[in-house]
């Protein structure tokens, strides 16, 4: 799918049997499981001045907290004996968590039990990357939120696209399974935009992609802008299916938060395989504001809606398929019954 007929499908009305096509992609590259993340939003502190994010620096009408390194491996514990197989610690870019520090909860994590965890803590010193790498870091998400260098520059005051792309190549060089993605609506954001995004993504061939709609937060600059619609969130998700196959994609809190009894249920019906509980405690989660009306996500709401979009709850780790399914075709036929299957899948 070329950039052309990307941006002719995100103005089409015919939502319906784009819906229908990332779904058939979705169930062919991925299969019915739907991997479940546990999210410990463990830091709302951050160093940097985003325009579209309650964490910004200046917002001085928001209750910090940082959790201590007991507290995240308490919650780690308990995310683990309910079954699930990926932790994701996240946080505003807080520097004041060092290298040490955070190599020292990645490891106790690990020796709990065999689990993925996922840092999305933000730009770092270069050698930090490495370091939780070798600590036991699976996983790094680190969205780009657009690709348009301007705007990029405009809503991330004294960042640099260039140096997030940057990251994310040497977190890939690194072993990482990567995540970037998107944000949906954004002021100034256009469908070319929105339709480079997705290029973008396939290009970078991700492991995972967190594509979400804009949602304002009123201690911002831009918390008077308006959310988009439903629909085009849910087009983008279906066109980055198309384009990236097999990347894991979430049916994101901000559609829940956008459309309370559709949103996440519509997003898997559109091409995505994974969604992300909050187990974040209370007296913490209600500050980490990064946009208004936060919805949360447990683990019995997952499930429930995971069931009523006829799919299965994994209880894998659910790592990246990337380079794995045409392995496992290749196991079952010969040489020489494999040449027209790759025809048909990866040609085009």
């Amino acid at each position: 799918m070329n950039k052309k007929e990307i941006l002719e499908l995100l103005v089409s009305e015919d939502s319906e049997n784009l819906f229908k096509k990332a779904d058939e992609v979705r169930k062919l590259y991925c299969g019915d499981e739907v991997y479940i993340r546990g999210i410990i939003e463990f830091s709302n502190y951050c160093v940097r001045n985003c325009l579209y994010c309650g964490l910004r620096r200046d917002n001085k009408r928001i209750k910090r907290y940082r959790m201590k390194e007991e507290e995240i491996i308490e919650i780690a514990k308990r995310i683990i004996s309910q079954g699930v197989k990926t932790i994701v610690l996240q946080s505003g870019d807080d520097l004041v968590y060092k290298r040490d520090s955070i190599c020292r909860i990645i490891k106790r994590i690990k020796k709990i039990d065999d689990v993925a965890v996922t840092l999305s803590i933000g730009e770092r010193p270069w050698d930090d990357y490495k370091a939780f790498r070798e600590a036991g870091a699976d996983r790094y998400l680190l969205k780009q939120e657009t690709i348009n260098e301007k705007l990029y520059e405009y809503l991330h005051p004294g960042q640099s696209l260039m140096r997030r792309i940057k990251i994310l190549e040497y977190l890939k060089k690194l072993g990482y399974q990567i995540g970037a993605g998107n944000i949906v609506g954004l002021p100034r954001q256009t469908f070319k935009d929105l339709a480079d995004d997705i290029i973008f993504l396939k290009d970078l061939e991700v492991d995972m992609a967190g594509i979400g709609p804009f949602i304002p937060q009123k201690n911002t600059p831009l918390g008077n802008f308006p959310s988009p619609p439903l629909d085009l969130p849910l087009k983008v998700l279906a066109l980055t299916r198309i384009v990236t196959e097999n990347a894991h994609l979430p049916a994101t809190t901000a559609l829940k938060t956008l459309s309370p009894s559709q949103g996440q249920l519509l997003a898997l019906k559109a091409g995505a395989n994974v969604i992300m509980p909050d187990f974040t405690p209370s007296e913490f989660g209600k500050n980490y504001k990064i946009y208004d009306g936060k919805s949360r996500v447990t683990l019995s709401y997952a499930e429930e809606i995971i069931f009523k979009a006829g799919r299965k709850v994994s209880l894998k780790r659910g790592d990246s398929l990337k380079n794995t399914i045409y392995e496992k075709k290749m196991e079952k036929i010969s040489d020489k019954e494999a040449k027209p299957l790759l025809a048909v899948e990866i040609g085009n």
